[in-house]
């Protein structure tokens, strides 16, 4: 069966053809485990999931990795300020995740690999990037990428080369694109880093945040793979900072398509914990929802529209939910009186299940 994606790279519609045969290799930015997943975490999760279960429906074998983000700014911050050891401190959240997943009757991936599990493949990279001229080490012991160095930087998030600023870097994970400028690939050791830290042949530190996805992605996927998935706000500089590192890296097409999830708001606003529009799904659930209530509602939009999620939209969904639910009863009943008429197909059962 023909299958069509929107591939962001493109900004066009491109028949899904797998680099394997009928095998979709697939990659999916996962969470940042320093907190419980937001609702809007879920809403791109929520999209990967159906695109999986979509691409298995279309006959292809599907291997698809989630990352658990367990150290970055935010991780490191948020473990010393509760007196924790990261991996500890993480663990609760990553624990949490898997929880919240089975709520939401999300298919799970074939690997969640942890990024401190994969230092080494980490520094192998950007000792490649070193020996190709793409790294350089600053005064302060960091390692940087320079994006003046690889030629086609900015081709996902149609940057404007002219306007960057040649040599200025950027040390902090996330920035705009008014911002672009080298990025870290190591961040040399400062004592705000409290105990989390690795030896490098540059020095002792910890990896910066976009050198961690690709490691994970083309240990387990290759150097070269089918689908890279995220939400929007993953789109610069994450994923743009991955393409030029693991690219200038290889030499090779690090992912043959790009597919985005746009944002998330609650009642027209951007979710913000000033605003007190702030959720985590364990937060709904404890109001009374349920997880399929919320699994569609996270449906209820084009994947890349923004959504607006609104309890009242909640509400509905239980009225609507309940009369699928008596609708899959009156066919499963009718069906069950027909001589030899059989079971409604598993996929069925599976969806009334959850």
């Amino acid at each position: 069966m023909a299958f069509h994606v929107y591939n962001t790279m493109s900004r066009t519609k491109e028949e899904l053809v797998p680099l394997d045969g009928k095998h979709v290799r697939m990659y999916t930015c996962g969470p940042t485990v320093y907190n419980y997943a937001h609702i809007g975490n879920f809403r791109a999760y929520m999209f990967e999931d159906l695109l999986r279960r979509y691409i298995k429906f279309c006959g292809f074998q599907v291997t698809q990795v989630q990352n658990l983000t367990d150290v970055d700014d935010k991780t490191i911050r948020a473990s010393i300020e509760q007196g924790l050891p990261l991996k500890e401190y993480t663990q609760t959240y990553v624990d949490a995740f898997f929880e919240d997943l089975v709520k939401l009757g999300i298919e799970p991936a074939e690997h969640y690999p942890a990024a401190t599990d994969y230092i080494p493949e980490m520094i192998a990279i950007i000792e490649t990037l070193f020996e190709k001229g793409y790294a350089y080490q600053s005064e302060d012991g960091s390692v940087y990428y320079s994006i003046d160095k690889f030629a086609e930087y900015g081709k996902l998030a149609h940057l404007d080369r002219e306007g960057m600023q040649s040599g200025a870097r950027v040390a902090q994970d996330e920035y705009d694109k008014e911002n672009a400028a080298d990025f870290a690939l190591w961040k040399a050791y400062v004592p705000e880093d409290g105990d989390v830290v690795w030896d490098s042949p540059w020095g002792k530190g910890r990896p910066g945040w976009h050198i961690e996805c690709s490691a994970m992605s083309m240990k387990l996927l290759g150097e070269s793979f089918d689908i890279h998935t995220g939400g929007v706000d993953n789109f610069f500089p994450h994923h743009e900072d991955e393409i030029a590192q693991s690219e200038a890296a290889t030499g090779k097409t690090y992912s043959k398509y790009w597919m985005h999830c746009g944002y998330l708001v609650v009642d027209g606003k951007k979710m913000s914990k000033s605003l007190g529009n702030f959720y985590t799904l364990r937060e709904i659930l404890d109001m009374g929802y349920i997880g399929r209530e919320v699994r569609y509602e996270l449906l209820s939009s084009h994947y890349r529209q923004s959504l607006n999620f609104a309890f009242k939209s909640l509400d509905a969904n239980r009225a609507a939910l309940k009369r699928l639910d008596e609708f899959y009863t009156t066919i499963k009943e009718s069906v069950g009186s027909e001589t030899n008429a059989g079971e409604l197909p598993e996929w069925a059962a599976e969806t009334r299940s959850r």
